[in-house]
């Protein structure tokens, strides 16, 4: 019996052991290499690619098409007819205020030749003319309406997208002809009002677009709108394009405005940074560094002091790790 119980308490002590050096023992971590390698600080902007030199066309009355004189891709100059409007009932409204003003004109005659003879007073020749003259102004703005029906190239370039077909009903509010010159090229996107005092024409532009998945970019930031818009708080920028860039006109494009620049950063994951300082690896213990960042990624963050490329630090720390814990790695790794 007594040697059953000596036993047991034997058991009891090793277990006791084994759980307090299952919960004593170092934390296992994983730990990456400080490196040295490029990092860029940018602003990211969203945009649209479009010509330098463009113009929307549409009617400025509403009406039926019933001519298309310019075909995609065509080249017009200023004043060329690009499409005619139904004006069937302008050109009535001239003939009516044509003939009113006819009659008018005449009767303003037969009453002058009376007044001369002082068959009629005076006044009412007076009244006959300005009555005259006035219909004779209605005339001419009738006339100026059938304009109005003819939509006309504004400047000269090439026509780059039509949207309109024969008998169609189109209203002021419609875009019928883009007329521009494809070249050159610029973007046309919007940074936040947050980062609008960082950026100033001059600085380099990193362009990704779908249509050219891991192909690198360029353009150049040439303007900034003075005024923002309040409601979305963005501010307008233009990004202008080298004479050979790939981009189409209407591609969406993402632009991130380079700010500045460091070809040898040192480098962290960003998972190793926590609170602001990283834990360094040094021999079976970590150091707690307090770290000043620059640059930071999804990935990879820029440390701009208290680190050196070549050493240790702990990716993912534990909540619990402590400056000068003892740590555990993984088999096969070295502390360094």
């Amino acid at each position: 019996m007594l040697l059953r119980l000596t036993l047991v308490l034997v058991l009891l002590v090793a277990a006791g052991g084994a759980a307090w050096w299952w919960v004593a023992r170092p934390p296992l971590v994983q730990t990456a290499e400080v490196v040295a390698g490029p990092a860029v600080e940018a602003v990211y902007a969203t945009g649209t690619v479009e010509p330098v030199v463009w113009a929307r066309i549409g009617p400025v009355v509403k009406g039926r098409l019933i001519t298309l004189a310019a075909e995609e891709g065509q080249r017009v100059r200023p004043g060329d007819v690009l499409a005619r409007l139904d004006d069937t009932v302008a050109q009535a409204q001239v003939q009516e205020a044509e003939a009113r003003a006819t009659f008018l004109r005449e009767d303003a005659a037969r009453l002058r030749a009376l007044a001369a003879r002082e068959i009629v007073a005076r006044a009412a020749l007076d009244r006959a003319e300005s009555e005259a003259r006035a219909a004779e102004a209605i005339v001419e703005a009738a006339r100026r309406r059938l304009d109005d029906y003819v939509l006309r190239a504004p400047t000269g370039g090439v026509v780059l997208r039509r949207d309109g077909e024969i008998g169609e009903v189109v209203d002021t509010m419609n875009t019928i002809f883009v007329v521009g010159e494809p070249r050159p090229l610029r973007i046309t996107a919007e940074v936040d009002e947050e980062d609008i005092t960082r950026i100033e024409p001059g600085q380099r532009a990193l362009v990704k677009a779908d249509a050219f998945p891991g192909r690198a970019l360029e353009g150049r930031l040439a303007e900034i709108t003075p005024k923002g818009d309040p409601r979305l708080k963005v501010y307008r920028v233009r990004i202008a394009l080298p004479e050979d860039t790939p981009l189409l006109i209407g591609m969406t494009v993402e632009a991130n405005i380079v700010i500045r620049e460091e070809p040898r950063a040192v480098l962290v994951p960003a998972a190793s940074v926590r609170d602001g300082s990283v834990f360094v690896l040094d021999g079976a213990t970590v150091r707690r560094v307090p770290v000043a960042l620059g640059v930071q990624g999804p990935l990879r963050v820029e440390v701009r002091t208290g680190l050196d490329p070549g050493m240790r630090v702990v990716t993912d720390p534990p909540a619990s790790l402590a400056d000068g814990a003892r740590v555990r790695l993984p088999a096969g790794a070295a502390a360094r």
